[in-house]
């Protein structure tokens, strides 16, 4: 791809958001709350730019709004198809009216609509994009694939890309009401150390993870999972068919659970237990010392 050839027209259709520079960075803000930020254009050190294509950059550049101190920004300029892999190539400038150099590492950008919907997301390395030096704007291509995109089509206009500063934060253990309450200090710092010992998911991930299983007097069998969610956005469960395999490979139990719905925050875990009656299952001496919980195909 000739990154160049993406920068042609000199009418922006995205549009601009902007964080404090706090939720990105560990660098404390300085400077004039009051006083508003020009940025200037800055191009990569590694690029060679035609003079034609830096003057639309620049003429790009010159025309944004300026920031307050302290933010980092990403102002959306327009938005190329590729017709033949269906990438979105999403052009925007990575703005920063911080009074030091700011160098970002691996961020989720999420592509949203003018009424609000999520088109695509994906995880960028901003570190590609080099240094960014203060009261700067450098443009970027951004690209989303297929199977990162939320939409059948493309945002037209007043779209905005936008730093999912939730990304950036541990994940971490959420209970609800009820877990709350029944679990005392120690038993939720052990569970908090299961959740953290666990693999990190990737971005638009949905995860199980058994932590108990037990085959009651009753005949019926309770499940615990750890339900983990990579998504930027809560995921509702409402519906839940589930099957549990023993170490041998064999079907111990199998059902489908309409649930309240059970709402999972962005980027936490969540426990929940599952009641399986008796006549779902189906080895009731199966061997738990190895188990396996899935949604079966």
């Amino acid at each position: 791809m000739n990154l160049f050839s993406r920068f042609k027209r000199t009418e922006r259709k995205g549009a601009d958001s902007s964080v404090s520079s706090e939720e990105l960075t560990d660098i404390q803000p300085s400077g004039d709350a009051g006083e508003l930020v020009d940025t200037a254009l800055s191009l990569h050190p590694e690029w060679n730019v035609p003079q034609e294509q830096e003057y639309v950059l620049r003429f790009l550049a010159n025309d944004l709004d300026p920031l307050k101190p302290n933010q980092l920004s990403l102002a959306g300029i327009d938005i190329d198809v590729d017709e033949r892999s269906g990438d979105w190539l999403v052009k925007a400038f990575f703005r920063s009216s911080v009074s030091k150099p700011v160098q970002m590492g691996p961020v989720e950008l999420l592509l949203v609509t003018e009424d609000g919907k999520l088109a695509a997301s994906k995880e960028f390395d901003m570190r590609e994009l080099g240094e960014i030096g203060p009261a700067s704007a450098r443009p970027w291509v951004f690209v989303f694939s297929r199977n990162e995109q939320f939409l059948k089509e493309a945002p037209e206009s007043a779209w905005t890309l936008n730093f999912n500063v939730q990304s950036l934060m541990p994940h971490r253990l959420a209970l609800k009401p009820e877990w709350e309450q029944s679990l005392n200090d120690t038993q939720k710092e052990a569970l908090q150390q299961v959740v953290d010992s666990l693999p990190k998911l990737k971005p638009q991930e949905l995860n199980m993870t058994g932590f108990q299983a037990l085959i009651q007097d009753d005949g019926k069998m309770a499940v615990a999972l750890l339900i983990r969610n990579g998504y930027s956005r809560r995921i509702n469960l409402e519906q839940l068919p589930l099957e549990v395999i023993d170490g041998a490979g064999d079907l111990v139990a199998k059902g489908t659970f309409q649930l309240p719905p059970l709402e999972v925050d962005a980027n936490t875990t969540t426990p929940w237990t599952f009641i399986f009656p008796a006549d779902s299952v189906k080895k009731p001496d199966a061997d738990l010392s190895r188990w396996t919980a899935r949604v079966p195909r």
